[in-house]
């Protein structure tokens, strides 16, 4: 499944259900049938790029930084002196989570260089080893950010990530200190966002199966046109994701 690249050009059905799963069809700008024809395109796009099979590094530890007081917040640009590793949220460094890692190395490659933004990152939904519902980050680019979010209902007041990874509704954010004014709630890792986007993951049962959050440092960047890219991302994950039992 995870080398399977058939049918990755989802149906016209399939744009407009994943769009309403996710409460995004009243944020469209342009005609359901137009934003279907680009979110198709940028399928097709990606799909060239995976099948080119373009190296990737995979990564199994990468640098977080440190916790506030309770684990709340990221203490921006102060590194843990010890990264954080998939190895064992993952279940070990198997030949499948290798090939699911790199798959999903390659597809936050490919949105890096569409979309041009500052930060993105593929969140799945998983217990960690304490056995705690979390979202985790399996791949990403930008600068060190948080490796686990939990998937509590106290934590979704102060993160979007969490609050989408319960709901299942996405969060488009084109103007972050607006929305902090009108009393939104946001966890702050890089003080320098001003837009950010997070949608959820799907599984083939319709169950959330995780989330993508991308970032960037300008306002009002997350057009329709930037939406049907990151939605063709997000139908695309799903299926590359590693097994969770």
């Amino acid at each position: 499944m995870i080398n399977d690249l058939s049918n990755l050009v989802t149906s016209p059905q399939a744009v407009e259900q994943y769009l309403r799963q996710a409460g995004l069809l009243s944020q469209l700008s342009l005609p359901l049938a137009d934003f279907t024809t680009l979110t198709q395109h940028c399928l097709q796009q990606l799909t060239d790029y995976l099948a080119a099979d373009n190296p990737q590094q995979v990564q199994w530890h990468y640098q977080v930084p440190e916790l506030g007081e309770g684990g709340a917040c990221s203490l921006f640009g102060v590194l843990d002196d010890k990264p954080y590793d998939l190895t064992p949220i993952l279940g070990g460094q198997t030949t499948e989570n290798q090939t699911a890692l790199l798959r999903l190395s390659q597809i936050s490659a490919f949105y890096q260089q569409q979309a041009k933004v500052a930060w993105f990152g593929i969140y799945q939904a998983r217990n960690n080893i304490a056995g705690e519902p979390v979202l985790v980050k399996l791949s990403y680019f930008g600068t060190p950010s948080r490796a686990e979010f939990p998937l509590t209902a106290a934590f979704a007041e102060i993160s979007n990530n969490t609050s989408v990874g319960l709901s299942g509704q996405a969060r488009i954010i084109n103007d972050v200190g607006a929305y902090l004014q009108q009393g939104g709630e946001y966890y702050t890792c890089d003080p320098k966002v001003q837009a950010e986007a997070c949608l959820p993951l799907f599984d083939q049962s319709g169950k959330i199966a995780g989330i993508i959050d991308a970032e960037d440092f300008s306002k009002q960047v997350f057009t329709t046109e930037a939406l049907a890219l990151l939605v063709a991302v997000c139908l695309s994950i799903p299926r590359f994701l590693p097994a969770t039992s």
